[in-house]
C-alpha cells in the first residue's frame, strides 16, 4: 500500500464526522481513497515542491544534428522528441535573431552562439521556435501528469519572445513566481494548470513576470570544466540563497565548446548521482536540474531518478 493510501486513511479516520460507527476501514478503502496519480513519472513526487525535484535538463536543447545543428556548434545528436520519450523534462534554448538588421517578431530563431563576433549566431544554423515548441506543447498535452521548465538565453525583445508564446498557445500555462515564496508542489501546479515554468537570462521585467530572471530566482554551478574532478556544487552564478539551482555537467573540448567524446563521463549515473549528493551535502537540498549536452551518452534521466529516491 503505497504511502498516499495509508495517509489517506489516516485522515479520514482523525477527522470528526468523516465516518459512521458502522463503517468499515474496507469500505473507506474501496470507497473514499483515491490515489495520486504519478507526477513527472512518480507517486512520490506529486506532494513535492518544485524545488525540491530533480529534473533531467538538456543544455541547448534544440542544437542538434537532427535539426540540422551540426558541431562545433552543436550540443546533441537528437532533438526533442527524442529528449521528450528519454524523459527529459527541462530545456535550455537560445533565442536570437535570423539578422542583426532583422529586429522583428517573425525573425526570431532558436540559434546557439552570441552576437559579439558582430554577426548573428543563425549562420551556424536556426531552428524555427513556433515549430519547436508547437512540438513541445503537444507531448504537454499527452503528458498532463508532467511539468515542464525552460530557461531561454535571451536576446530578442521581450515582446516578441512573449509573442511566440502567446501565438504557439502556451502563455496560458505559464506560471508567475512570487520571488521569496514558497514554491508550489508539482500536484498544485497540475491543478492549477500552470505546468510550464519558465526562466530567462535577462533582468526581472514587471511587463513580462511569466519570465523569471535566472540569476535573482534561481543560481547555477559552474560548466564546462577541464575534467570531471573539477567540478562541484559551488555557486558560480545567481543568487545561491534560493532554492532551485542547475546543476551543469559537460566538459570542455576543443576551443573551450563542450566535448563530445567524453560526454560519457560527464553524464555518467553513478558520477551524477555521486555529485547530487555533494550538493545536498552542501546545500541541504537536491539540484532542482541536471543539465547535460550530448544526453545520449551515459544517462541523466536515471540519475535523477535516482537523486529523486534520496531522503532528506
Amino acid at each position: 500500500m503505497s504511502e498516499f493510501r495509508v495517509l489517506a486513511i489516516v485522515l479520514l479516520l482523525i477527522v470528526p464526522g468523516c465516518i459512521s460507527d458502522d463503517t468499515s476501514v474496507d469500505t473507506i478503502v474501496d470507497e473514499e481513497v483515491v490515489e495520486l496519480e504519478a507526477c513527472n513519472g512518480a507517486e512520490e513526487l506529486c506532494l513535492r515542491t518544485y524545488d525540491n525535484v530533480t529534473f533531467p535538463e538538456t543544455h541547448n536543447a534544440f542544437s542538434t544534428h537532427q535539426d540540422g545543428i551540426y558541431y562545433p556548434a552543436s550540443n546533441h545528436e537528437t532533438g526533442l522528441t527524442a529528449q521528450w520519450n528519454a524523459g527529459m523534462r527541462a530545456f535550455m534554448l537560445d533565442t536570437h535573431y535570423t539578422s542583426q538588421f532583422a529586429n522583428n517578431p517573425s525573425n526570431v530563431a532558436f540559434c546557439h552562439g552570441d552576437d559579439s563576433r558582430g554577426f548573428s549566431p543563425c549562420r551556424y544554423g536556426e531552428v524555427n521556435p513556433w515549430n519547436w515548441l508547437e512540438e513541445m506543447k503537444i507531448y504537454m498535452e499527452a503528458s498532463p501528469r508532467d511539468i515542464v521548465t525552460l530557461l531561454i538565453e535571451n536576446d530578442v525583445e521581450p515582446d516578441h519572445l512573449k509573442l511566440l508564446f502567446d501565438d504557439v498557445g502556451l502563455s496560458d500555462w505559464m506560471y508567475v513566481h512570487e520571488l521569496n515564496t514558497p514554491w508550489p508542489t508539482l500536484l498544485e501546479l497540475i491543478e492549477s494548470e500552470t505546468r510550464l515554468v519558465v526562466f530567462w537570462e535577462q533582468s526581472v521585467d514587471e511587463l513580462h513576470p511569466w519570465f523569471h530572471d535566472f540569476n535573482i530566482f534561481s543560481w547555477t554551478t559552474n560548466y564546462a570544466e577541464q575534467e570531471t574532478s573539477d567540478m562541484n556544487c559551488e555557486v558560480h552564478r545567481g543568487d545561491g540563497e534560493q532554492p532551485v539551482f542547475h546543476m551543469n555537467s559537460w566538459l570542455s573540448g576543443p576551443l573551450g565548446l563542450s566535448d563530445p567524446d567524453r560526454a560519457d563521463q560527464a553524464n555518467n549515473p553513478d558520477f551524477l548521482v555521486e555529485r547530487g549528493i555533494e550538493c545536498i551535502e552542501l546545500h541541504g537540498k537536491r539540484p532542482t536540474f541536471i543539465a547535460v549536452d550530448w544526453w545520449e551518452d551515459g544517462d541523466v534521466v536515471e540519475a535523477a531518478r535516482r537523486i529523486n529516491e534520496i531522503e532528506i
